[in-house]
């Protein structure tokens, strides 16, 4: 089967949606840190959208160790397919990325990407670990960090290409470029920049000084569901253009793209691809918190109770959908500070959607991992805020106990939680056995989730009743817990 590729692209099938516009007049204006699937099927397909009005935009994609993404896509002129999980498979080749290059592999090349005056934007998608911190602080004694620090003119961690690329531009008087991080970290644009300061005090503090009052560091926040290419994918993207690519990517149709607008340098027109501009991006992260995570956290632990498997699978059984839906609409959405714009019941029309799309396969024991770190961000502080407001907290409540179920099931079946309390929470089925409040009482000891909580006679009273109404956690228990709730789906 030939390959896909600049020569094979017009001969495509009609039905396969190609880029807009002439790929040989666009210029590298971006270089994206972390060329994975997510950056391909999210930030990739928004300027993909832009070229053809304005070709100042495309993307140099630098992957920092692994030669893999530039070895698939080399051949493929950097063409790879999209394909939208709602339904039928829509297919759409992406041609954003004309660059791809290895940073272990090609060092000066990057360097001298990232030194193009043509280059305004760096953007970055390296999870939470590439940033290499510790706490809020970069981690100094990182290895990577500390030969940087070293060997600043040959770096190998993210913060020393983008501190490197800056301090080429300096010593040239070429204005700097905004530096945007599009991963899912809390206050992601003030952290990269605190690290990167930091790191550039370590050995140059005038660059540092340079970096504090010359350059952009835009927070953000991304979301769409993107699951990991696989060879069925790869199938079916074959069979549809009838020739092969070697890497493809997939995602929901849904995808939120929220940037600060903040930039020293020249931007796109992001908002012309659907993006949102706004000064308020912890706003949009509380909501997502709050009105996707919290009911995708109520869907984990009720539906494992019921012996459910994915969040598509717990979306249609009527209770359970009924119930995330009240919870959504009646309980967490009126304790949001809303930002400029921002319009609730339309964001929560979308998650339902969302939740309920058959073609993510969103398994509910992987979403219940770590309820010890994700419960109080997603749904205690709403309960505090509603205790505050005087507002019932009786829902709210019923995912956190079912959580507590949870946990006590996993221990008396033997299954491993996957916590970071994982050994103190197994211990408290042994002490608590059949004492619903006690078993209560034991969770609410846990201070680095409860606290201070649990001093709420409110809150502990409600959370109490709610345990109580799980019974034995049997699937019919929690579905009369469910109806008894106001499980229904006319909200």
């Amino acid at each position: 089967m030939s390959r896909l590729n600049e020569a094979t692209l017009a001969a495509l099938p009609p039905a396969i949606v190609r880029p807009a516009y002439d790929r040989t007049k666009t210029r590298i204006g971006i270089v994206h840190i972390g060329a994975g699937a997510f950056h391909r099927a999210h930030q990739a397909v928004h300027i993909d959208d832009l070229l053809a009005d304005d070709p100042d935009w495309a993307i140099c994609g630098v992957s920092l160790r692994s030669a893999d993404v530039r070895d698939a896509l080399g051949p493929q002129d950097g063409l790879y397919t999209l394909a939208l999980l709602g339904g039928n498979l829509s297919l759409r080749v992406i041609g954003a990325i004309r660059e791809l290059l290895c940073a272990r592999e090609e060092p000066q090349a990057v360097l001298a990407r990232l030194a193009d005056p043509a280059v305004r934007l760096v953007t970055l998608t390296i999870t939470e670990k590439g940033y290499c911190l510790s706490g809020d602080a970069l981690d100094l004694a990182h290895p990577d960090i500390a030969h940087d620090v070293a060997s600043p003119q040959a770096p190998a961690s993210a913060i020393g290409y983008v501190v490197a690329g800056l301090a080429l531009r300096r010593a040239a008087d070429i204005a700097p470029y905004t530096v945007l991080s599009c991963d899912n970290l809390a206050d992601n644009g003030g952290r990269l920049r605190r690290a990167a300061l930091q790191y550039a005090q370590a050995f140059d503090p005038d660059l540092a000084r340079w970096i504090e009052t010359e350059v952009a560091f835009p927070r953000s926040m991304v979301d769409s569901i993107t699951p990991a290419t696989d060879d069925a994918l790869r199938e079916r993207v074959a069979a549809q253009l009838g020739c092969a690519d070697a890497w493809p990517v997939q995602r929901e149709p849904y995808t939120q793209w929220v940037i600060e607008d903040h930039f020293c340098n020249a931007r796109p027109a992001f908002e012309r691809a659907g993006a949102t501009i706004s000064d308020d991006i912890a706003g949009y992260d509380h909501a997502k918190l709050r009105l996707l995570n919290a009911p995708h956290s109520a869907l984990a632990y009720l539906g494992s109770l019921m012996g459910i498997e994915t969040v598509a699978d717990a979306m249609r059984q009527p209770a359970l959908a009924g119930f995330v839906e009240r919870l959504m609409r009646a309980d967490i959405a009126p304790t949001l500070d809303a930002p400029r714009g921002f319009d609730p019941d339309a964001y929560t029309d979308a998650i339902l959607a969302r939740f309920r799309n058959p073609d993510i396969r969103h398994l509910l024991s992987q979403i219940a991992w770590d309820g010890s770190q994700k419960l109080p961000v997603r749904i205690l502080g709403t309960i505090a805020d509603a205790l505050v407001a005087g507002r019932p907290i009786d829902r709210l409540c019923l995912p956190v106990a079912a959580w507590m179920r949870f946990v006590r099931r996993q221990a008396r079946n033997g299954v491993a939680l996957v916590d970071p309390l994982a050994d103190t929470l197994s211990a408290l089925d042994r002490t608590t056995a059949g004492d619903a409040s006690a078993a209560v009482a034991a969770f609410l000891a846990l201070d680095a989730m409860f606290a201070p909580m649990s001093g709420d006679e409110r809150f502990v009273a409600a959370l109490r009743d709610a345990y109580m109404a799980l019974g034995d956690a049997t699937p019919g228990a929690v579905s009369r817990a469910l109806a008894a709730a106001g499980g229904t789906a006319d909200v």
